[in-house]
């Protein structure tokens, strides 16, 4: 059903949150030394510290809007699994603010951060966000228009 705006909205949140897997999230500066923060970690100057976590997060949600478009006879389980991507997206957005933070505050590494900055990736589950609510939102008229059909005959 790609025809439906929920469709694209989905698709769209797919490939925003396949981006973010594979771009910096921020950088962080210290020196000579740049430590970029990824899906899956927190590398630079030779050192990494693990992100599976937020990795994990990212990965649920990129998969989640993917199989919800092939739900297309399923609204009321679209509608749900709108939700429940949303719940991850906020996940997502916590754990990149946490990480985001712990860095900046010298917490993983024992060296002062000169600079910080976001990367393209670190918005992109707030934009996801908005996305996921217009498709539920979309998918629940959807349903309330066939409904409504269903009581007329």
């Amino acid at each position: 059903m790609i025809q439906r705006i929920q469709t694209l909205y989905l698709l769209l949140v797919t490939a925003l949150m396949a981006v973010t897997l594979f771009v910096p999230i921020a950088t962080f500066h210290s020196g000579d030394v740049v430590y970029t923060l990824t899906a899956f970690s927190l590398a630079g100057g030779g050192e990494s510290q693990s992100t599976l976590w937020m990795g994990i997060i990212l990965v649920i949600a990129t998969l989640l809007p993917f199989v919800t478009i092939f739900l297309f006879k399923k609204r009321q389980l679209q509608v749900r699994l709108c939700g429940a991507e949303m719940v991850v997206l906020l996940g997502a957005v916590a754990f990149i603010a946490i990480y985001y933070w712990l860095a900046s505050s010298n917490a993983l590494a024992d060296v002062a951060i000169d600079h910080k900055q976001f990367g393209w990736a670190a918005p992109m589950p707030l934009v996801s966000l908005v996305l996921t609510y217009l498709a539920g939102r979309a998918i629940f008229k959807d349903e309330l228009l066939v409904r409504s059909l269903d009581r007329i005959r």
